[in-house]
C-alpha cells in the first residue's frame, strides 16, 4: 500500500529534548518549558530520545521506512487512490462523486509531499542550516492540486488515474476551493516567495494565520459589493496537516507587576491565556526534492468550554470563552472602522507573532547552540508592518524569560529581523493607539517605550538634534491619543529595510524614511524588486505558451530558470511561430470569454481587444479613471454612424477586485462600474464594439484564467503611490502589453522590455505635490473630454447622479488627491495609441513576443536570491545534493 502513516510524518518538526535545567551550560538557552509529543528525527535515529525508550530495531526500521522512495507508476498511484477512497473516505468506485475523486487523488499527492517535507526537514537539521522565517499576515496560495502534480512531475500519471476513475482531470481541478488566506498582492507575493525558497533550495518557512472565512466572499447584488463569509473550509482540506502537539500559550490583557525575581524586574500577571495550535501546509517545489512549508496558527478552543455553566443552563456563558478565542482567526483584516474591530486586529497580529516567535525559539533550542549564535541560524523577515510586534515579543522573551540583559537581547533582535516596506503613502503606515496597546499588551507597550527611549538617547548623542527632529523619528507619535508607529519600530529593530521596486526604494529613502537614513546611513536601506513564480504564472496557468517556450528552449529547464525564455526573441520573425503565438493568445481569450459567460452571464467576443484591470479597488489605483475613460469611449461611439463604429477597435474592458468592507468610495466605484456596464452592454447601437465586465470575487484561480488572456493590462496608479505591483509582471510574462504610469515596477519592466513595448503616460512622481497644490489653489480649466463625461453622469444615464456625485468630487478640483483630472488627457492619448497599434496585428504580435521573452528579471527566484545574498546571508542546499 502506497501510503505513509501520518502520525510519523513530519515528526521532526515537533520535538523537544527535555533536559534538567542544571545540565544546560549557562551560555546556552534554558530548556523548553513545555512537553511536546513526537520525536526529533535526528535524535530518534540516534536512539537518544528521552521521552520514551525505543528499541534499536524500531529505530532502524523507521529509518528504512522513511528512506524509501514513493512509487511513481500509474498502478501504484491508482492503488493508493483506492486505498484513500476506501479507508479515508469510505467510498468505492461505484459511489464516488467528483469531490470524492478529487479528495482521493489529492490525499495521495499529499502523501508524497509530506514524504518530501520529512526529507527536507531532516536534511536541513542534519547540516544545521540557517532558516528563513517569512512572517506575513497573508498567504494567497490559491489552489494546490494542479501545482503539486506539475511540481512532482506526475500530471500525466494522475490524468490517467482520474480517467480510470471516470473523471476528467480538469473537472477535478475545479473541485478545489481557493484557500482564503489572503486578499491582494501582499499575500500573493508571500506565496510566490515560499514557492521560490523551496525551488531555490533554501531552508525557509512561511508563518501566518489560518483564517476560517478569509477576508470575505465578494458578491455583486444590484451592482453593489456585498460581503459574505468565504466558507472555504467546508470540505476536507488535503493540503493542511493539523499539528495539535505543537501549541503555545498566548496572553492578552492583565497587568505588569514589579518583582525582583526576574532579571527585568517585571512580570506579566492576570492575563487571559489561549492555546494556539499549528497547521502545516506543504509547498511543492519544481525541479528539486525540497518542499517548503507554511505554518498557520489557530486557537484551540475545546479546553475553554465551561461544563459547569452549561449544566447550569448558562449556554452562552459556557461557550463565551470558546467564541472569544475562535473569533481571533475568523476573518482577515476585520473592519477597523470601530474600536472593537481595531482591538480584534491588534490581538490577531499579536497572536500571530507570539506563536511564531515561540516556535522559532523552540526550534532553535533543539540545536543546542548558545544564544550568541541565534542570528546565525535564524533570519526573520517582516512582510510589511503587521508582524512588527515580533520585535517586542522576542525582546520580551529574551529579557523576561531567558534572563538576558537588555543590551544582549537587543543585539540578538536587531541582527535577526529584517523589514520589507510595501507602501509610500504615509497614511498607510500602521499605527496603534497607546491606550489600546496598553490595555491588550501592557508588557509590550513598556518594552516599546524603552526601545524608543534608548533609540532617541542614542540619536541625541550621535547626532546633536533639535527636539523636532527627535519627535519626527520617535516610535511614539505625540498625538491625542499617542500612537505607536509600527513602521518606525520595524526600522529601529531590523538590520535591513528594503523597498520592493527601485523607484519605491528611492522614494522612501527620500521621503517617509529620510530621517532614518540620516540616523542609520543609507546602507541599511536596500532594494529588492518583487517577482512572481513562473511555475504558477506561466507553466500552470498558460499551458499553450509553456509548450512554445519548452519547444524553443529545448526542455523544461526554463520553468525554474526563466531568463532562458529570452530565446523566444530569436523566433520573433518566424512566421509559423508568430501564428502559433497569436493562436495561443486567442485560445486563452476564448477560455476567459467562456468564464465570463458562466460567471457574469455576459457574452463577449474573444476576437476583441481584452483590456484588463484586476487588483484591489482603491482610489490610488485609479479604477475610477479607467471607468471614466470607458464613458468617454462610449460617448464617442454613440456619435458615430454604424459603419464608423464597426471600423473601431472592439474592446472588452474587464475589472475585478475587492474593496475593503469599510471603504465607502472604493465600494461606490464598484457600483459605478457595474452601472456603466449595465448601460453599455445593453445598448444595441454599441453591440460587440464595447463591453464592460466586472468579475466578482477575484482570487488566484480567477487570475489564472484572466492573466493569460490579456492583450493590454492597466497599471495606472498615481505616480509615486504604488510600491511595486506584481500583476504587471504576470501579464507581461504572458505576452500582454502594459498601459501604465511611471510608477512601481512599471519603470523596471519598461527598462527590460523596451520603451516601445509599453504605453506610458501621466505626471512623474516628483511633480505630484506641485500638481496637488495647483488643484487646490490654482486649478486649470477642466479638460473638455472629462467635462463631457461628468455631464453624462449628471444626466442620469447611469442612474441617480446624486449617488455618484462623490466620485465626481474626488476626481477633479481640490478633492482630486490622486490626480485623475490631471492625467486624464494623457490617459486618453495613450488609449488612442493602443487602438492604433492593435489595428496593426503584425506589429502587436512582435511586441507581445518581445514582452514575453524579456521578463527574466521578474521571477520570485531572483528576488529570493537577492534576499538570501543581501539580507539573510544564507546558502542554498538541495535535499538530493
Amino acid at each position: 500500500m502506497d501510503r505513509f502513516p501520518t502520525q510519523n510524518i513530519l515528526s521532526s518538526l515537533a520535538t523537544a529534548r527535555i533536559t534538567p535545567e542544571n545540565e544546560v551550560p549557562a551560555s546556552q538557552p534554558k530548556p523548553l518549558k513545555r512537553v511536546v509529543s513526537g520525536f526529533a528525527l535526528k535524535e530518534l535515529l540516534a536512539g537518544k530520545t528521552q521521552q520514551t525508550k525505543r528499541s534499536d530495531v524500531s529505530n532502524s526500521e523507521y529509518a528504512k521506512f522513511v528512506s524509501q522512495e514513493v512509487p511513481r507508476d500509474e498502478v501504484s498511484i491508482l492503488n493508493s487512490v483506492f486505498s484513500h477512497l476506501a479507508y479515508t473516505f469510505h467510498k468505492n468506485p461505484s459511489n464516488t462523486e467528483a469531490m470524492d475523486a478529487y479528495n482521493g487523488i489529492a490525499f495521495t499527492i499529499r502523501d508524497r509531499l509530506l514524504k518530501r517535507l520529512e526529507d527536507t526537514d531532516s536534511h536541513f537539521i542534519s547540516i544545521n542550516a540557517k532558516r528563513i522565517n517569512y512572517m506575513s499576515m497573508e498567504f494567497l496560495i490559491g489552489r494546490t492540486f494542479d501545482n503539486a502534480m506539475l511540481a512532482l512531475g506526475l500530471r500525466k500519471e494522475y490524468s490517467a488515474v482520474s480517467n480510470t476513475l471516470g473523471f476528467n482531470l480538469e473537472d477535478l481541478i475545479d473541485e478545489e476551493r481557493d484557500a482564503a488566506l489572503g486578499n491582494g498582492g501582499l499575500g500573493r507575493l508571500a506565496a510566490c516567495f515560499v514557492d521560490s525558497m523551496a525551488c531555490c533550495n533554501y531552508n525557509g518557512w512561511g508563518y501566518g494565520l489560518r483564517y476560517r472565512y478569509g477576508m470575505f466572499q465578494q458578491q455583486i447584488i444590484n451592482g453593489y459589493q456585498v460581503e459574505a463569509p468565504d466558507c472555504w473550509m467546508d470540505n476536507p482540506n488535503p493540503w493542511e496537516f493539523p499539528r495539535p502537539e505543537i501549541s503555545y500559550k498566548v496572553k492578552f490583557y492583565g497587568n505588569i507587576a514589579k518583582t525582583p525575581s526576574t532579571s527585568s524586574g517585571y512580570t506579566w500577571e492576570n492575563a487571559v491565556e489561549y492555546d494556539v495550535m499549528a497547521f502545516d501546509t506543504p509547498v511543492p517545489a519544481f525541479g528539486t526534492k525540497n518542499v517548503g512549508n507554511i505554518r498557520l496558527w489557530s486557537c484551540k478552543t475545546n479546553d475553554l468550554f465551561d461544563l459547569n455553566r452549561f449544566n447550569a443552563g448558562d449556554y452562552p456563558g459556557a461557550t463565551g470563552n470558546m467564541v472569544a478565542a475562535d473569533i481571533l482567526t475568523y476573518v482577515l483584516y476585520p473592519n477597523d472602522n470601530q474600536n472593537a474591530g481595531k482591538e480584534l486586529r491588534l490581538k490577531q497580529e499579536y497572536m500571530f507573532v507570539s506563536a511564531t516567535i515561540q516556535d522559532i525559539i523552540h526550534r532553535f533550542k533543539l540545536t543546542g547552540k548558545p544564544w550568541s549564535e541565534f542570528h546565525e541560524l535564524v533570519a526573520i523577515q517582516l512582510n510589511d508592518t503587521h508582524p512588527t510586534l515580533g520585535i517586542a515579543e522576542l525582546q520580551r522573551i529574551l529579557v523576561d524569560e531567558e534572563a538576558m540583559s537588555w543590551d544582549a537581547a537587543w543585539d540578538i533582535v536587531t541582527k535577526s529581523f529584517a523589514f520589507t516596506n510595501h507602501t509610500i503613502l504615509p497614511e498607510a503606515l500602521e499605527k496603534w493607539p497607546v491606550p489600546m496597546m496598553g490595555k491588550i499588551l501592557p508588557r509590550h507597550l513598556g518594552i516599546i517605550f524603552d526601545i524608543n527611549l534608548f533609540f532617541l538617547q542614542h540619536v541625541e548623542k550621535s547626532i546633536p538634534s533639535e527636539r523636532e527632529f527627535l519627535s519626527r523619528i520617535s516610535i511614539i507619535e505625540e498625538s491625542s491619543p499617542q500612537q505607536v508607529r509600527m513602521a518606525y519600530l520595524a526600522i529601529v529593530g531590523s538590520h535591513r529595510v528594503n523597498g520592493v521596486a527601485q523607484i519605491h526604494s528611492d522614494i522612501i529613502k527620500a521621503t517617509i524614511f529620510s530621517e532614518f537614513v540620516k540616523v542609520f546611513g543609507s546602507d541599511k536601506f536596500v532594494n529588492v524588486t518583487n517577482g512572481v513564480t513562473t511555475r504558477r504564472w506561466v507553466n500552470q496557468c498558460n499551458p499553450g505558451l509553456s509548450a512554445l517556450i519548452t519547444e524553443t528552449v529545448g526542455d523544461e529547464s526554463w520553468v525554474d530558470d526563466y531568463p532562458k525564455a529570452h530565446l523566444l526573441e530569436s523566433r520573433v520573425n518566424d512566421e509559423d511561430f508568430r501564428k502559433r503565438w497569436w493562436d495561443v493568445k486567442q485560445a486563452n481569450k476564448l477560455r476567459l470569454a467562456t468564464y465570463i459567460k458562466d460567471t457574469c452571464g455576459i457574452t463577449v467576443n474573444h476576437d476583441a481587444l481584452f483590456d484588463i484591470q484586476v487588483k484591489r479597488i482603491h482610489e490610488y489605483k485609479r479604477q475610477l479613471m479607467n471607468i471614466l475613460g470607458v464613458i468617454h469611449r462610449y460617448n464617442t461611439l454613440k456619435k458615430m454612424t454604424p459603419e464608423q463604429r464597426q471600423d473601431q477597435v472592439h474592446r472588452v474592458i474587464i475589472f475585478a477586485g475587492k474593496s475593503a468592507s469599510g471603504y465607502y468610495i472604493a465600494k461606490l466605484i464598484i457600483k459605478f462600474i457595474n452601472s456603466v456596464a449595465d448601460v453599455v452592454n445593453n445598448d444595441k447601437d454599441i453591440g460587440d464594439v464595447l463591453k464592460v465586465v466586472f468579475i466578482p470575487d477575484y482570487c488566484v484561480s480567477a487570475a489564472e484564467v484572466i492573466v493569460p488572456a490579456s492583450d493590454i493590462s492597466q497599471h495606472i496608479s498615481t505616480a509615486g503611490t504604488e510600491a511595486s505591483g506584481t500583476s504587471n509582471m504576470k501579464f507581461v510574462m504572458n505576452g500582454g502589453l502594459i498601459l501604465g504610469t511611471v510608477d512601481g515596477a512599471n519603470v523596471e519592466i519598461a527598462e527590460e522590455v523596451g520603451d516601445d513595448q509599453i504605453f506610458m503616460f501621466g505626471v512623474l512622481a516628483h511633480e505630484v505635490d506641485e500638481f496637488r497644490f495647483n488643484l487646490r489653489y490654482h486649478p486649470d480649466p477642466l479638460d473638455a473630454n472629462l467635462q463631457a463625461v461628468y455631464d453624462t453622469i449628471k444626466s442620469g444615464v447611469f442612474g441617480n447622479p446624486d449617488e455618484f456625485n462623490p466620485l465626481v468630487e474626488c476626481s477633479h478640483g481640490p478633492g482630486d488627491n490622486y490626480l485623475v483630472s490631471v492625467d486624464f488627457a494623457s490617459y486618453l492619448m495613450a488609449q488612442d495609441a493602443v487602438d492604433a497599434l492593435y489595428k496593426d496585428r503584425e506589429s502587436w504580435i512582435t511586441k507581445s513576443i518581445l514582452c514575453g521573452s524579456r521578463m527574466g528579471k521578474f521571477t520570485s527566484d531572483r528576488s529570493i536570491t537577492d534576499y538570501a545574498e543581501n539580507i539573510w546571508n544564507i546558502e542554498p542546499s538541495a535535499v538530493d545534493a
